[in-house]
């Protein structure tokens, strides 16, 4: 077993097109797009003679509450099989450590897109909040018509479906997505008022654009009603997974269910490429009053599909300050009640 840098992008994202799950935030383009923001990518590799067997892409992360090594839906690991899985992390997780210091990292934050019912390595320790998404939903496109998704719908979701395209609501594929991105901002930020979330940076979301619709991996959706865009969405595309990743709305039609068809035409859109997952990402887990993803949750279920449980996120301590940033984190989940 060797870890190595790695250095060849067409087999790094091969590779991850390859496995069971591919998620876009450990692809090689997602890297630039850390590196835009001013979060270096680590990108590293793990080797069986010539055989790549695992990747992991991490970055560093400057955060005030401490700087620290994160990694977001990786390591990424042939079949995923125990055996394997063992001996590769051991591996990654020794040069990973060595990387972290070398930056002046006190942690390593790891967000694995695992089951929950994968044990947590050796040395670490559950992470007091999340790093993304743990409670994925998801429906199962292979061998689904349109009609039988739809069928798989709530009642009221599909009558609001059809009741947008009665109102005259029209969903289109933005063709100039890096100029109307800008559409997008301007509901991003009543949405943000709206719902009381912290938003994704600006010039991240365009940085994703700009980079993943070169490759023609993303979608910016415009939901237009008497020529006014009154809903908007940025979808992911990669190794057959669409992933419903940014969204924005106004409130000033409150009775034009612009959303739900922009939902439906992204979905129809991923059959049509024959992708064989979308994936809408977060919901909240049942039983938590509080959890940012509440208000978005009856919105996704609707659409039928299946939860997707992942491990929770752990750390990886290097240093003291590690244990300060930790009872930060436990005192802003506790005010945030959950």
């Amino acid at each position: 077993m060797t870890i190595q840098e790695a250095t060849n992008q067409q087999e790094w994202d091969e590779f991850l097109k390859a496995q069971q799950y591919s998620p876009f935030l450990q692809s090689w383009t997602m890297g630039e797009v850390y590196r835009d923001v001013g979060e270096e990518p680590v990108r590293l590799e793990a080797r069986e003679g010539n055989d790549l067997v695992g990747i992991c892409q991490a970055v560093v992360v400057p955060a005030k509450r401490g700087k620290h090594l994160a990694i977001a839906y990786g390591p990424v690991l042939r079949g995923q099989g125990s055996g394997v899985r063992g001996q590769t992390l051991d591996a990654l997780f020794k040069d990973l450590k060595t990387i972290a210091r070398e930056h002046h990292c006190s942690f390593i934050r790891v967000s694995p897109f695992w089951p929950t019912s994968t044990p947590s390595p050796s040395g670490t320790k559950p992470s007091p909040l999340h790093l993304l998404a743990e409670h994925i939903w998801c429906i199962d496109l292979q061998n689904k018509t349109e009609e039988e998704i739809l069928k798989n719908m709530r009642q009221n979701h599909r009558n609001l479906i059809r009741r947008a395209q009665r109102e005259g609501v029209s969903v289109t594929a933005s063709a100039n997505p890096n100029e109307e991105i800008e559409e997008f901002f301007r509901l991003y930020e009543e949405t943000r008022k709206r719902h009381h979330f912290v938003p994704y940076p600006a010039e991240f979301i365009r940085s994703q654009v700009r980079h993943f619709s070169a490759q023609n991996a993303c979608t910016l959706y415009l939901a237009r009603y008497n020529n006014e865009v009154i809903a908007s969405s940025v979808h992911m595309h990669f190794g057959g997974e669409t992933s419903y990743h940014h969204g924005a709305s106004t409130h000033k039609y409150p009775k034009i269910p612009a959303s739900y068809l922009l939902q439906w035409t992204a979905i129809t859109d991923a059959l049509k490429r024959g992708d064989h997952l979308y994936n809408f990402w977060g919901i909240a887990p049942e039983g938590v009053k509080k959890h940012p993803f509440r208000g978005v949750t009856t919105f996704k279920t609707g659409f039928g599909g299946e939860l997707m449980e992942l491990m929770h996120c752990f750390d990886v301590p290097l240093k003291p300050p590690y244990y300060a940033t930790r009872a930060f984190e436990l005192w802003r989940k506790w005010k945030r009640g959950f």
